[in-house]
């Protein structure tokens, strides 16, 4: 083996640590031995090429800076690898790449290297018969160095010298059996992720049929939205106005934003709205298990009035998913503070939309004024809540109720 394969082959095993200076010779852990000042076949951009000396200070010391490199490579009086050699040096003897332009294979032979014999092949039986006088030299890692002086003989049969000493440790069959590998840790994750997600799926279908159906059986039972009065409640005429008014048919829509920088978004809306507190959108995401809520159902449990008619509204953060005939249920927004959230929305501008939507922007009491300095241009409700002070989140939730209740009240009747 030449000295830059033997170096390239202790770097890649990562036994440069191996590599020891005795006299004037580097030593190979056990196996290969060259003088330090051999010349290798990694020529430098310069033209000359780099003696081993050179090669095993690098390599010992390629982490320091340029400059430092330098510094101790002139006091130890050893020729140093220059600036524009170092990476494409350094790339060959990792591994990273499996040749290089500068690397010439004439490399001289080194009769002091000693190394075991490599099992199974004789060196002169590589040799071809008669005169023809051809030294093969061949390496623990495949290199094969011929020194041909026969003219005739032009091509060497590398593969064939290699396959003569080949050992086959595995065939096809053998690799695919992967003994002492269970996979079946891998399908029972997978199949747990595939019921949790159709799980969800479910459950969302099932809190869409509850919320339409509840709204339903209130109009038909006379359990009613009182729109035209100041509660909300029992009453003996059902004045639930859906049908054939501005509030289109079916369950009321709240859209929110699906951006995270916002406060109110479809993982928590659900605990604000219905529980009364503010739980954060990165909280509500570690906690959640399975695929992202396309769509959930909110419901209106709690009171000051403590009135018995349950509301029940769908949440989304998807305008662009909605149908033509969607628009006319969407009733409220929970806004960004930007104007692209409203892009491809079907209304003119802002002015519309906050006409027939009403629109609620949440942030916390001791943000700055700048936070909402674009939505005081607006016709929407700023809900300020605490940072900290979680008991307060009930009040800020109930004004959202009412703000919303009177907004479609009023909306029916229009």
């Amino acid at each position: 083996m030449d000295p830059l394969s033997a170096l390239r082959y202790f770097t890649i095993r990562g036994e440069v640590d191996k590599i020891v200076r005795v006299n004037d010779e580097f030593r190979f852990g056990t196996e290969y031995s060259f003088p330090c000042s051999a010349e290798t076949a990694y020529r430098s951009k310069q033209g000359n090429l780099y003696n081993l000396e050179t090669l095993v200070f690098y390599i010992q010391n390629h982490h320091l800076k340029h400059t430092d490199y330098m510094h101790n490579s002139l006091a130890l009086r050893i020729p140093a690898v220059t600036f524009t050699d170092r990476k494409p040096l350094l790339d060959y003897l990792t591994g990273k790449v499996s040749t290089s332009d500068s690397i010439v294979w004439n490399p001289p032979k080194f009769p002091d290297e000693f190394r075991p014999d490599p099992s199974g092949f004789d060196p002169d039986s590589a040799k071809p018969k008669g005169n023809n006088t051809n030294d093969v030299v061949l390496d623990d890692v495949g290199d094969t160095h011929f020194s041909v002086k026969d003219k005739d003989i032009e091509i060497a049969d590398y593969m064939g010298i290699i396959r003569s000493i080949e050992k086959p440790l595995k065939d096809r069959e053998g690799i695919l059996e992967c003994k002492n590998k269970d996979f079946y840790s891998v399908l029972v994750a997978a199949t747990k992720r595939e019921e949790e997600r159709q799980r969800l799926e479910s459950q969302q279908r099932k809190d869409g049929l509850v919320a339409k159906s509840r709204l339903m059986g209130a109009e038909e039972g006379g359990l009613g939205l009182s729109y035209g009065d100041d509660m909300m409640g029992y009453d003996s005429k059902p004045k639930m106005h859906l049908k054939g008014s501005k509030l289109g048919e079916g369950v009321p829509i709240i859209l929110v934003p699906s951006a995270f920088q916002t406060l109110i978004t479809i993982y928590n809306v659900k605990e604000f709205l219905e529980d009364g507190i503010f739980v954060p959108t990165d909280v509500k995401v570690k906690q959640m298990k399975g695929a992202r809520p396309e769509c959930v159902t909110v419901q209106k449990k709690f009171s000051r009035d403590r009135d018995r008619v349950v509301t029940a509204y769908e949440v989304r953060d998807k305008p662009s998913a909605l149908k033509p005939e969607d628009w006319d249920r969407v009733v409220a927004v929970f806004v960004l503070g930007k104007e692209w959230q409203f892009k491809d929305w079907p209304f003119k501008d802002h002015v519309e939309i906050f006409n027939k939507i009403i629109g609620f922007f949440m942030r916390f009491e001791d943000d700055s004024v700048e936070s909402c300095k674009i939505v005081k241009q607006w016709n929407v409700k700023i809900i300020s809540i605490s940072k900290n002070k979680r008991h307060q989140d009930r009040a800020a939730a109930l004004e959202v109720w009412d703000r919303l209740e009177e907004f479609v009240r009023g909306r029916s009747h229009s």
